[in-house]
């Protein structure tokens, strides 16, 4: 596989990159506790408004506690004035931190109309895709070590692991409460800051610190804006972090955008067999 490095490389080849489900692609024939709610205090400000760090803090073991959800993503990519979207739908165990989702790709990002959305399983560790392409059996599926990429696969499978992208908020700071508001019929808080990769990798659970740390070094920038949606129980409803890396071209900008809902619904991920895996080689490029 070839992984676009984040300190280095053209930003037009970034997006080119990013499009094809991430930043990856496959070289055949080689080898290889409770949330606070938002009640008022009694003075119309909502208490939601004076521990904004404490409830981001905590809003990835509040998703533990809620068990699986179900989500959908998207993966917007611009740079030079090009734009390309990568959408994604599924669902996720917060407990064991495996979800499985079908992540569709732009027409023009695959090179040909019509191609097949990509399955990932998403594990500790571990990111599994089928419909992969690029010389990949359609029996087979590709499974990378994300502790070994680069992005800490926050970028690279066209999706941001849900649980990263909740562990990400234990390192916010420059945090601001932005209001309530309605997310599809839910009351949620609205909260805006910037979360800090090296923080959050050190403060994340011992299942997501492996693959944040390597974001942590391999991101020119530490710095991730963010905006962040709680309901009133301190469920982690949205999330948007916008990822930027330098380039000797136009600086590479990434909109990662998750939304959650139907919490308590029951899933299942059974991970592929060995005899399943395709083996190819990981070649940073």
């Amino acid at each position: 596989m070839v992984v676009q490095q984040y300190r280095d490389g053209g930003g037009a080849r970034a997006v080119r990159a990013l499009a094809v489900a991430g930043v990856i692609a496959v070289t055949a024939g080689c080898f290889g506790g409770e949330g606070e709610s938002g009640a008022s205090d009694g003075s119309g400000r909502s208490v939601a408004a004076d521990r904004p760090l404490d409830l981001l803090g905590r809003a990835a073991d509040v998703l533990v506690e809620a068990g699986g959800a179900e989500t959908r993503t998207s993966m917007e990519t611009a740079a030079g004035g090009t734009r390309v979207t990568i959408r994604g739908q599924g669902a996720y165990d917060f407990r064991r931190q495996m979800g499985r989702l079908k992540v569709v790709l732009p027409e023009d990002a695959a090179g040909a109309d019509g191609h097949r959305p990509i399955t990932e399983l998403l594990a500790p560790g571990a990111l599994y895709m089928k419909n992969r392409g690029a010389g990949v059996p359609d029996d087979k599926w590709v499974r990378i070590d994300t502790t070994a990429l680069k992005d800490g696969n926050l970028l690279t499978g066209g999706v941001t692991d849900p649980m990263a992208a909740a562990e990400l908020l234990r390192g916010a700071a420059d945090v601001t409460y932005a209001g309530k508001s309605e997310l599809a019929g839910v009351t949620v808080h609205h909260y805006r800051g910037v979360a800090d990769l090296g923080r959050a990798a050190r403060a994340a659970s011992p299942q997501s610190r492996g693959a944040l740390s390597a974001a942590a070094k391999g991101f020119s920038k530490d710095a991730v804006p963010f905006d962040a949606y709680l309901d009133e129980d301190g469920r982690l409803r949205k999330v948007r972090h916008r990822f930027t890396f330098s380039s000797e071209g136009p600086e590479v900008s990434v909109v990662s955008t998750l939304l959650l809902y139907g919490f308590g619904l029951p899933v299942t991920v059974t991970l592929p067999d060995e005899d399943a895996i395709y083996t190819g080689e990981i070649r940073q490029g």
